[in-house]
């Protein structure tokens, strides 16, 4: 692949004429793994395609190979958008590149293999953790970006209800017990978790984490990296830190009945424990929990709260119009038809590549754990009991949440319909 090639790329997608004045960013990698001239096309390309996701706030990046060229897409706002093609040759050369980076094999091109390097750009530090693995056509390679000084949100600004944060504030305001969050991978259990430890985070409290990785650096809490090399997983790294003397601890991802019985032996003993698991909605995690080998009872009277949350888009506020929703939209909102009823989207513009939406927020749905909701659990019911009581007792379900986003001119039907079931 010539140095022609790569100039003709880099003046195509990224206007290299008016970028090289300027540095890309200095790359913070261990010396041996810096190979390549840094002022080589090669070079100038990743870099600029990096800063380009960044500047359009992607929080990936994919290359994925076909037969005649390999796609490179954006994943923005949680959908993937198309941004280029790249010859057959010329990927190979982006991909080494990323590998040299991330600290890969450059020679591995079928087994799967991960890495991870720092940049920083426009002043800010950013982590990116990269997989890679061999295809058909080619290797797919996946770059997740962090910004590590990415501000917090506020708990009062990730998107409950305010019925929803009044519960989850009472909640997290206990001394003792386990608080999970659950919901499918990329639907913001981490920033609900950070957002949490931020808002409880006071100089009489000891707050530890165990994590992998670190994805926002904390002031005043303690967080523990996962490596399994050096012998810590979420197991033996959660068992080590409740030596530690904390009040509150968050463990990245209860992942195996090991790790969740420390966690549940932690929340026993008087530590206020707060942690992610995969799951559809609140009510099916307690009974994921009794699945992966806890006793009811230990579920029921250590489970405190369960949070079950999702991503929607939100409507671009340049472009947002008003529209009269059909017949079936409003059965399904209101469930009936009602006159006069007026809803909210976007009609695409500049600011939201034609889109209609822009930003994202959460939908949330929050089960306190109520005496008679323990009953439940103890006797080993199904989710769909709990669920029942739940709702009868007030909970909001994920749809409902959804729907009064759409109520409230937030986000659009069809994106919450996108997202959540409507069985959820």
């Amino acid at each position: 692949v010539t140095d022609m090639e790569f100039q003709r790329l880099l003046n195509q997608y990224f206007n290299i004429k008016t970028m090289a004045s300027k540095t890309l960013g200095d790359v913070k990698v261990e010396e041996e793994r810096e190979r390549i001239v840094p002022e080589t096309p090669i070079v100038k390309f990743v870099n600029s395609l990096i800063e380009d996701a960044i500047n359009q706030n992607a929080s990936d990046i994919h290359f994925d190979p076909e037969k005649e060229y390999t796609r490179v897409r954006y994943r923005i706002d949680g959908m993937l958008i198309d941004v280029m093609t790249v010859p057959k040759g010329v990927d190979d050369s982006i991909i080494s590149r990323v590998k040299v980076l991330s600290g890969m094999d450059i020679a591995e091109k079928r087994r799967a293999q991960d890495g991870r390097f720092s940049m920083k750009i426009h002043g800010k530090e950013y982590d990116f953790r990269v997989s890679s693995i061999g295809t058909r056509f080619g290797e797919k390679l996946e770059m997740r970006i962090l910004n590590k000084a990415q501000v917090l949100i506020e708990l009062e600004r990730l998107g409950m209800l305010p019925s929803q944060q009044k519960i989850f504030e009472k909640i997290v305001s206990k001394p003792y017990g386990m608080v999970l969050v659950t919901g499918p991978t990329g639907s913001g259990k981490t920033t609900t978790l950070y957002s949490t430890l931020n808002k409880l985070n006071t100089p009489e409290k000891s707050i530890v984490t165990i994590e992998d990785p670190i994805e926002y650096e904390l002031k005043g809490i303690v967080q523990i990296q996962v490596n399994p090399k050096a012998g810590i997983t979420f197991s033996t790294g959660l068992r080590s830190l409740l030596r530690l003397d904390p009040d509150i601890i968050m463990v990245g991802e209860i992942r195996d009945l090991e790790t969740a019985k420390i966690a549940f032996e932690a929340a026993l003993t008087g530590h206020l424990v707060l942690s992610t698991i995969h799951t559809n909605d609140a009510p099916s995690t307690l009974v994921r929990l009794i699945d992966l080998g806890i006793e009811p009872y230990l579920v029921s009277s250590v489970v405190i709260g369960v949070v079950a949350q999702r991503l929607v888009r939100t409507i671009c506020p340049v472009c947002k119009i008003d529209y009269k929703p059909s017949r079936e939209e409003m059965e399904i909102l209101f469930g009936e038809v009602k006159e006069d009823v007026l809803l909210k989207k976007g009609k695409g513009c500049s600011s939201c590549n034609f889109t209609g939406y822009k930003g994202r927020t959460g939908v949330f749905e929050i089960l306190p754990i109520t005496r008679r909701i323990r009953e439940i659990i103890k006797g080993g019911e199904s989710s769909e009991i709990i669920r029942m009581e739940a709702e009868r007792e007030g909970m909001v379900s994920l749809i409902e949440a959804g729907f009064e986003k759409v109520k409230m001119g937030i986000t659009t039907l069809e994106e919450v319909l996108r997202v959540i079931r409507l069985e959820e």
